[in-house]
């Protein structure tokens, strides 16, 4: 008999230790085993792992479930050393993963980026269960390897094994990345017979399926047969709404709301955005940003809301959304200083961008920040900048891609430096490996065709190895109406009226050719073709902001409040042009009506009405 009056036989073997338990014990042994002299110390992990495997040691023979909760809560602890000791700590006393271990083996070396250990583990166990499915299905999901989630879940399937509530979101994640209708239809079915459409999880994550596969009416179905639906239920339908441009839906939606998180508000905004509503998505950022609110503008809302300040240049408003930035600490953020650069580039001002962009620290300037840069300086005409932008880039040891390209190109045409145009497109695939897509063929056609280089720019297009777009041909026709070159501008045209055959600018540049030309039989027919096919000119639009807001203006626009104050300005200021001896060109100009009117149409354009302004 031992003290206490217990056999050898009865005794209580010690219970495994809790995760929650482990937690301080581990910090406070890390922490005391940092150097503070010059004296060496104990490795942080020797002492952690005594810790960890102080409560086994006790054992005269470790069992399954001692390891259990050790490597549960190593799980995404970024402890993979002492994940992999613990293990071999496990084989070395003989021990072999059953499903239960092998399950949470499985969590905790997906959690940390050791998939392929994950994978052997699961492979090595006999009698698989539920469990242990889940967990590799849930590795596969999490690591972006949807085919295989699904692979893995058909097999689990075939097993007999029941899918849960732990099975389902994953597999149809995985489902909806790959656009798989069929197959996740198939698991919804399944989840139907187990009882799990009701599931709050399973529920938001057939939401969140249909509305990626394009199937919105199903996943209001299921949403409205929820009982119960969680905040994500209703962002995942708002999202699918604002995707297929129903905003009237998605506000009234966003407006049932019981309660709304972070991801409620950025679904909105960016859902505004992305439909062109640039006025709507600032209102409800500068709701976000009352004091009464109660959620506030994360990093990910601030770069759904910087488009739309370039989408109507809101300088002012971007300034202030970035003075918002630093103040919650974003200001050495790379995605957040990307966007700032685009948003500042489309606002016309590249000594904002250019902060952004040095903003960024060095071993941080990825991909994204050098092509944001060179985008913001192409979209200026600084082909220069580019050319400089692009060695530094290359010089950081950064690959360039496609998009890289595209700006590099489209800086170089609008410069004119066609020989650094052309090598850098040549050196594309030789050089960086970069296969060459239709927009920068349509650079190289731009590049040719701004120069004069017609001809060569025509037979550049007919060794393209792929069919000529819009894009291309669009190049063309512009340069030629630059170079007044009407044959080769016939022949874009065709190709143009086949392939935008709904494109107004295509009809009016060829009948500006033909009337700068004195053709005006084939400008009239190109105009009645415009009307008989109902196709309408889109009127050219102009904007700029004045004391944060923005003002919008059409051609021959009349709406705007101080309408009569422009135009008496714009009057007078063709007196004063007239004055100084310079007539407006009417030459283009359909001849069938008088001169003045001639002037009146070529003197009321949209951009300036903006100067006037």
């Amino acid at each position: 008999m031992l003290r206490g009056g217990l056999s050898s036989s009865t005794a209580v073997l010690p219970k495994p230790p809790q995760p929650e338990t482990l937690l301080p014990v581990i910090q406070s042994h890390i922490d005391s085993s940092q150097p503070k002299c010059t004296i060496p110390k104990p490795s942080p992990y020797t002492s952690t792992l005594q810790t960890l495997l102080q409560p086994i040691s006790n054992q005269n023979a470790p069992r399954h479930s001692s390891y259990a909760p050790l490597f549960q809560f190593l799980t995404a602890r970024n402890c993979l050393k002492l994940g992999q000791q613990i293990h071999s700590h496990m084989t070395l006393h003989g021990l072999q993963p059953n499903a239960f271990l092998g399950a949470k083996m499985v969590a905790m070396y997906a959690s940390l980026g050791d998939l392929e250990s994950a994978v052997t583990i699961f492979n090595e166990i006999e009698s698989p269960t539920s469990l242990l499915y889940n967990s590799i299905i849930r590795a596969y999901t999490n690591c972006g390897y949807p085919l295989k989630t699904v692979d893995i879940y058909c097999k689990m399937h075939y097993l007999g094994l029941k899918g849960d509530n732990f099975t389902f979101p994953f597999v149809l994640k995985s489902c909806a990345n790959v656009l798989n209708g069929w197959m996740g239809k198939c698991v919804h079915g399944q989840s139907l017979r187990f009882g799990m459409e009701l599931d709050i999880y399973v529920g938001t994550s057939l939401i969140d399926f249909y509305v990626k596969i394009g199937e919105l009416r199903d996943a209001k179905k299921v949403f409205d047969i929820m009982t119960l639906r969680a905040v994500s239920s209703w962002n995942a339908l708002i999202a699918g709404y604002m995707k297929e441009g129903e905003i009237g839906v998605a506000e009234g939606l966003f407006g049932r709301m019981p309660r709304r998180n972070i991801v409620s508000w950025t679904v909105m905004i960016s859902g505004y955005t992305q439909n062109g509503l640039a006025k709507e998505a600032l209102s409800l950022f500068d709701e976000m940003m009352k004091e009464e609110s109660e959620v506030k503008p994360n990093w990910v809302t601030i770069m759904s809301v910087l488009p739309a300040c370039a989408y109507s240049a809101a300088l002012e408003r971007g300034r202030r959304i970035n003075e918002y930035v630093n103040r919650i600490g974003l200001e050495s953020n790379p995605s957040v200083q990307n966007a700032l650069i685009a948003m500042y580039a489309a606002c016309g001002s590249l000594v904002d961008a250019r902060c952004c962009f040095n903003r960024i620290r060095e071993n941080e300037k990825n991909l994204c920040a050098w092509n944001a840069m060179i985008s913001a300086y192409a979209s200026h005409g600084r082909g220069v900048e580019c050319v400089s932008t692009f060695d530094n880039m290359i010089r950081a040891g950064v690959h360039p891609d496609a998009i890289t390209f595209t700006g590099l190109l489209s800086g170089c045409s609008h410069s004119g430096l066609i020989e650094f145009g052309l090598k850098y497109f040549n050196s594309m695939q030789t050089v960086y490996s970069v296969e060459p897509r239709l927009e920068h063929y349509a650079c190289v056609v731009d590049l040719l065709g701004r120069a004069g280089r017609l001809v060569e720019a025509m037979e550049f297009i007919n060794k393209i190895p792929m069919k000529p777009g819009p894009s291309i041909w669009g190049a063309l026709l512009a340069a030629c109406q630059k170079s007044k070159n009407l044959e080769i501008a016939e022949m874009a045209a065709k190709e143009l009226f086949v392939l935008e055959p709904e494109n107004s600018g295509n009809y009016v540049m060829l009948s500006n050719l033909y009337a700068e030309a004195g053709m005006w039989k084939e400008a009239d027919k190109l105009r009645a073709h415009l009307k008989c096919q109902g196709i309408k000119k889109n009127p050219g639009c102009s904007w700029t902001e004045i004391n944060g807001k923005a003002h919008f203006f059409l051609g021959g626009d009349t709406s705007h409040p101080q309408a009569k104050e422009i135009y008496n300005l714009l009057e007078a200021l063709l007196e004063k042009i007239k004055a100084a001896g310079c007539v407006p060109n009417t030459s283009f100009v359909l001849p069938d009506i008088s001169e003045e009117e001639k002037q009146h149409n070529l003197t009321v354009k949209s951009w300036q009405l903006v100067l006037d302004y």
